[in-house]
C-alpha cells in the first residue's frame, strides 16, 4: 500500500496532483480507516482560515500598542533634538513617497516617538472644510507599551495664541482640532521632570522638527 507525505496531501486537496497520482491518493483515501480522511479535512480548514484572516482587521488600539512595542525593541530611526530624552521612531515624512506622488503633497503625517516614560503615537491631518488641524494620538508607558498613561493633560498650541487642552481617555487615547497655523506644538508633563513639548514648524510640509 502506497503512502503520501503532508504535503502531497494537500497538493490533492487543491489539485495540484497529476491525474495518476491522484488516482492512487483517491483509491488509498477510499482504504484508509481514518489517518488519511482526517488529514485530508484538515486542509481545506487550513484554507478557510487564511482566507478569512486576509480579511481580518483587528482593532485600532491593539495595532497602536503593537506597533509601539516592536518599535522600543529596534527603532529603525533615531533623531534626537535640544531634549535628549526624545526621540522619533517613526515619521511618515521621511518614507520615500511613491513615484509620482513626491510633487502631489499630503494632507496626513505619523509619528512615533519615545519621550521618557511615554511612548506617543501622533497623527495630523487637514480637515476637509476650514483651514483645521486634527491631531489625534495615544500615551503609552514607554516600559510596557501595553499600558495606557490615562488621564493626562495634552495641549495643543499653534504658537498663534491658539491653545486646546484635552486629557488622555482609559486607552491612554487623546484628540482635538486648532487652526491650521502651519506650526503645531504638543505639549504633556511627565513626572517630577519637565512638561515634554513636540515642536512641529510647517507640521504638514515635512520640514525638520524641534524639541525643548
Amino acid at each position: 500500500m502506497e503512502y503520501f507525505t503532508t504535503e502531497e496531501w494537500n497538493d490533492f486537496v487543491n489539485q495540484g496532483v497529476c491525474s495518476d497520482q491522484q488516482t492512487a491518493m483517491q483509491r488509498r483515501l477510499e482504504n484508509c480507516r481514518k489517518g488519511c480522511g482526517e488529514t485530508v479535512a484538515l486542509w481545506p480548514k487550513v484554507r478557510k482560515t487564511a482566507a478569512a484572516e486576509a480579511s481580518y482587521q483587528p482593532p485600532l488600539v491593539s495595532v497602536r500598542t503593537a506597533k509601539a512595542a516592536f518599535t522600543t525593541a529596534g527603532p529603525v530611526s533615531k533623531v534626537k533634538g535640544a531634549d535628549s530624552s526624545i526621540e522619533v521612531l517613526f515619521d511618515s515624512f521621511l518614507q520615500p513617497a511613491l513615484a509620482g506622488a513626491r510633487s502631489t503633497g499630503t494632507g496626513m503625517r505619523q509619528m512615533l516617538y519615545r519621550a521618557d516614560p511615554y511612548q506617543v503615537d501622533v497623527q495630523i491631518e487637514t480637515k476637509t472644510a476650514g483651514n483645521r488641524l486634527v491631531i489625534t494620538g495615544q500615551l503609552l508607558e514607554v516600559s510596557r507599551p501595553d499600558i495606557a498613561a490615562i488621564h493626562v493633560q495634552v495641549t495643543f498650541s499653534n504658537r498663534r495664541g491658539s491653545l486646546v487642552h484635552t486629557l488622555t481617555n482609559q486607552f491612554g487615547e487623546f484628540g482635538g482640532e486648532i487652526e491650521n497655523s502651519g506650526d503645531l506644538e504638543i505639549s504633556f508633563p511627565r513626572p517630577r521632570e519637565n512638561p515634554i513639548v513636540i515642536s512641529l514648524r510647517n507640521a504638514l510640509d515635512g520640514l525638520p522638527e524641534e524639541w525643548s
